[in-house]
């Protein structure tokens, strides 16, 4: 299983970063893409690391799913943003999980994805999925091909969730035993 992940400006560290390494050692390939001008990202609490490719040099039928942190940035940019919209919308329509966390799931809601579907997400970004089931107790929520997490303290959650969908139970089980989690 290959997937992407979205890197912006101002994403939210441990949301990128942290999942992005789970799912690497549960055995998963995981590719970054930005939509910035430069493959290099700050970080929103400035951290400067390097996407892998630029939007214009990938293609999503490549991969088989995809994940959008949360961060600052979301708020920046959820009004004004085609191109992350774009891509979402390229996975879901093939029916490809889509996983996002913390305001990220913003996106999904203003693309009209969580009509009807259960979902969680930072507290206040649930006014862009007022069709939505939103289940604010819950630390990551899977409903049919979307996960959405809570925020930066769920990211293990969030990351289980990911690996369990893409690759099973059994090795969900196996990284979190080997994690210590």
């Amino acid at each position: 299983m290959k997937g992407l992940f979205v890197f912006s400006h101002d994403m939210e560290d441990v949301e990128a970063l942290g999942t992005r390494a789970l799912l690497k050692r549960a055995g998963l390939t995981v590719d970054a893409v930005t939509y910035e001008k430069s493959k290099k990202v700050k970080t929103a609490y400035g951290l400067t690391v390097e996407a892998d490719y630029l939007g214009e040099d990938i293609n999503p039928d490549a991969y088989d799913f995809l994940i959008i942190p949360g961060g600052p940035y979301v708020a920046k940019v959820i009004k004004k943003d085609v191109k992350i919209k774009r891509l979402i919308l390229a996975f879901s329509k093939q029916n490809k999980l889509i996983a996002a966390i913390c305001a990220g799931p913003r996106f999904f809601g203003q693309l009209h994805l969580l009509d009807k579907h259960r979902f969680t997400c930072y507290p206040g970004s649930e006014k862009d999925m007022p069709q939505g089931i939103y289940l604010p107790e819950e630390k990551a929520v899977t409903d049919k091909h979307i996960i959405t997490a809570r925020g930066a303290g769920c990211v293990y959650d969030f990351s289980y969730h990911i690996v369990n969908y893409t690759l099973g139970k059994n090795d969900a089980d196996h990284l979190f035993e080997a994690i210590q989690y």
